[in-house]
This record gives structure tokens, C-alpha cells and sequence, in this order.
């Protein structure tokens, strides 16, 4: 049984991408790293995907999931990051009323830092066709005003990364993945 995590790791045709999407493949990353240096062991399989393709038509989601779509049942959840990693907010989340009952009291687990939202839908190109077949998904929530700064620019710079919001970030990745992949049942469908 599968829990994957994942950002995208193409920029497009003007700057380096690093907000969109690498912050989420940044985060995806650190969530998994974070989860071995703590040496916790979850009883289901943490999985990292860094996408490619998604700006040209999400060639490289499309050609894992024709790949991966016949153990589609394992797949307990899928998550993407791709509004970059500006401070969060919370989760959108795509699944059963049961299911988003789950992650709303997970999300209370994030009190501490103030991210506990869970918002009504899950958005994003590599991790679609897994929702749309019935997989719950979960996006990360956050500030997106000066997204649009960035997007597609050559202002798309490492430089624009403030590293305690994508602590944050990696934080509501890794607590999220970490207790969905650790419960003793799947998310119900």
C-alpha cells in the first residue's frame, strides 16, 4: 500500500522554476527525509514522485499512472504540492465524507503552527487521473498572493524560497503523509 507524495520538477521556457514547482518536489523530498532522520518506520509505503512533463500537458503523470493503474486499489492517497511553498494554510482535499473526516482531525495535529484548514477539493495535473478514479487526494493550501509574482518568469528563483514558510510546508507534508501511511486501515473510499 502506497502513500505518495510529489511536486514536478519542470520549470517553464523563462526561469528556473524554483517556486513552481520546485518547492513542491523541495518539500515532497524533506517530508521523506525528515520522516527517516526521525527513524519512524510507517506500516505503509512512503512514496516520492518527482513528475515531469506537467507544463506539457502532464505527459509524465499520465505515463505513471497508465504504469501503476492496476495496483490503483494500494494507492491509499496521493498528494501534490504545485502552488508553490509560501506560508500555508491547509489541505484541499478530494475523498469520502469519511475519509475527510480522517484528515480533519489529523489537520488538528498542525494546531501548533496554525495550518488546521481543510478545504474542499484537491487540485493538481499529475495527481488527477489517481482522483478521478476514486483515490482521495489532498493538495497543499497556501499564500498565493505573490505567486503570480513568479509563475513562468525569469523571477522564478531560488531567491524567492523563504525557507521557514517551506519548513512550514514540509511540515504539513510530512505529518499528513506520515499518519495516513501509519493508520492501522486505509482511507475509506
Amino acid at each position: 500500500q502506497v502513500v505518495l507524495v510529489s511536486g514536478h520538477l519542470d520549470s517553464w521556457d523563462v526561469g528556473q522554476g524554483a517556486m513552481d514547482d520546485g518547492g513542491g518536489a523541495f518539500i515532497s523530498w524533506e517530508a521523506l527525509s525528515l520522516i527517516k532522520d526521525l527513524g519512524l518506520r510507517p506500516k505503509r509505503t512512503l512514496r516520492l514522485v518527482l513528475w515531469t512533463g506537467e507544463e506539457q500537458g502532464g505527459v509524465g503523470a499520465k505515463q505513471y499512472y497508465q504504469l501503476h493503474k492496476e495496483n490503483i486499489s494500494n494507492f491509499d492517497i496521493v498528494m501534490e504540492s504545485d502552488e508553490g511553498t509560501f506560508k500555508p494554510s491547509g489541505l484541499g482535499f478530494a475523498g469520502s465524507a469519511e475519509a475527510r473526516d480522517i484528515v480533519k482531525e489529523i489537520m488538528t495535529l498542525l494546531q501548533p503552527i496554525n495550518v488546521t484548514e481543510v478545504y474542499d477539493t484537491a487540485d493538481g495535473t499529475d495527481i488527477a487521473y489517481w482522483m478521478r478514479d476514486g483515490v482521495p487526494g489532498a493538495s497543499l493550501h497556501d499564500d498565493i498572493n505573490k505567486y503570480f509574482w513568479f509563475h513562468h518568469s525569469q523571477g522564478d528563483t531560488m531567491t524567492v524560497q523563504d525557507p521557514n514558510q517551506m519548513n512550514l510546508c514540509a511540515a504539513v507534508w510530512t505529518v499528513v503523509s506520515y499518519v495516513i501511511a501509519d493508520m492501522e486501515d486505509m482511507l475509506p473510499r
